[in-house]
């Protein structure tokens, strides 16, 4: 960071001065532009009326001549009744922050950091005072709107850098102008690297974007969102799930055999995912109690909650998990899900091999880092790194070469894409499927037709069975 006994810039100044109108002559049109200058910053208004820009002129004089300071980022006279000119984005960041952290997961905690860093960034005036972007973004995204951070003190050098953006980031009230909502807009759709974000990050920073106003609209510092007045709407992402991923009924019992050869604790886990579409986390959170396997034939899992893996920095508690409800459901809901013949006879042998963890839980982490074994009792689930290593040294060995070097079955949650279609690809009605799925009847339609691989043969003769082909010969 430079070092100099220059204070940043306040965000209002009296330094103005009002030029005389200019008037340009077109070929179809005459216009009238007001100029003047705010600090070293020049603005411009242009006027299709000589009266609208003489009006608009004499108005900037009253004001100078009235001792109103201005803003040096509109380079329009602070209004003393403006609730939103006394607070600033950064300002208004923070107490978004505040409002919403108690209410949110951690993820979502961590993915609303990222986006007010970045909206943070773009919303600030540059000075000559500035630290570097790296300090800043470290600063913002690791203490001021983390508040499980706050904690703890911030480092010397965060509290540098969290006080050049006190002083350096615009006005609230800025953002009711188009001109700083694009410029929030552009920063959220490009990467720190320059180049275009993806169409789900976009899309999510600009939601956070959106209720951060919507919040000033609570505060009554705004009378409506004023993003809502924007045209400009991020692409919306792809939700059509990709065949290449799925596995067939083959592969994925080809994998489930290679995982209990690798880490035979595990093969329940990921049996769970295929067998009734369970998501990673609600697997981790099955108990014994909620798993209904007869000797022979379906059975039943009942889903209470999730357990969610987040980063500690932002849990309440500072562990890496965190107990949380089914996902689109409030807390206290739960689902029941049907167990293949097959899934029930690999936990109940995982039960008898292995049996549950401690309060019930069916897998849990049983090796210490390096594959030491753990002496029970176990207690913690098992961990997703775990989970992942076992799935890529378990897929390695599974699949060809050409399907290892391919997109198929490249994460573990593609095991419940793969249940998921081939439900649907049976014929079970989609309502049932996304209810069994956790999911909407519509994402269900829209994300997981047609992804079964080898299907298309048995729709091909179902078409022949209505329409026979005749004798060509």
């Amino acid at each position: 960071m430079t070092t100099t006994s220059q204070q940043p810039l306040s965000a209002t100044t009296y330094d103005v001065r009002v030029w005389s109108i200019r008037t340009y002559t077109g070929k179809t049109r005459t216009s009238h532009t007001v100029g003047w200058r705010v600090g070293p910053r020049r603005h411009q208004r242009t006027f299709a009326t000589l009266a609208l820009a003489d009006s608009f002129r004499a108005d900037l004089v009253s004001q100078t001549r009235h001792g109103t300071p201005f803003n040096r980022s509109t380079g329009l006279p602070a209004t003393a009744g403006d609730p939103a000119e006394g607070r600033t984005w950064y300002a208004h960041a923070l107490a978004y922050v505040d409002a919403t952290w108690p209410h949110v997961s951690p993820r979502q905690r961590k993915s609303t950091a990222e986006a007010l860093t970045t909206l943070s960034l773009a919303l600030a005036t540059a000075t000559n005072v500035a630290p570097p972007v790296p300090e800043v973004r470290r600063a913002l995204f690791g203490w001021a709107f983390n508040a499980t951070a706050h904690r703890r003190r911030p480092d010397p050098v965060d509290v540098a850098a969290l006080a050049w953006m006190e002083e350096a980031s615009v006005p609230l009230s800025c953002l009711r102008e188009a001109t700083w909502l694009h410029v929030a807009l552009t920063a959220i759709a490009t990467t720190q690297s320059g180049r275009p974000a993806a169409a789900t990050t976009v899309r999510r920073k600009r939601a956070t974007l959106h209720h951060a106003l919507a919040y000033a609209v609570e505060l009554d510092l705004f009378t409506a969102n004023p993003l809502d007045r924007i045209g400009r709407r991020p692409a919306s992402p792809t939700t059509a799930l990709d065949p290449r991923v799925v596995l067939n009924p083959a592969q994925a019992r080809a994998l489930l055999r290679a995982v209990a050869e690798v880490e035979p604790a595990l093969e329940g886990f990921f049996a769970c995912l295929y067998y009734a579409g369970l998501r990673p986390a609600e697997a981790r959170n099955l108990q014994r109690r909620h798993c209904t396997l007869p000797g022979t034939g379906w059975g039943e899992l009942l889903l209470t909650g999730s357990r969610q893996h987040a980063d500690a920095a932002w849990t309440d508690t500072g562990a890496a998990d965190e107990q949380r409800p089914l996902k689109h459901r409030p807390a206290g809901q739960t689902r029941l899900v049907p167990a293949h013949p097959d899934l029930v006879a690999v936990l109940r042998r995982h039960l008898h091999e292995f049996g549950p963890g401690t309060d019930g839980p069916l897998f849990v982490t049983r090796t210490a880092r390096g594959g030491q074994p753990l002496a029970p009792p176990y207690y913690h689930p098992v961990s997703m790194g775990t989970i992942y290593r076992i799935w890529h040294q378990a897929r390695s060995a599974a699949l060809s070469d050409n399907a290892d070097g391919s997109q198929l079955a490249r994460r573990p949650y593609d095991l419940r894409h793969a249940c998921l279609s081939t439900w649907h690809a049976a014929g079970v009605p989609p309502a049932q499927v996304a209810a069994w799925a956790g999911n909407g009847t519509a994402v269900l339609l829209a994300v997981y037709a047609h992804c079964i691989h080898g299907q298309d043969q048995t729709h091909l003769q179902r078409i022949e069975t209505v329409i026979p082909p005749t004798d060509q010969r």
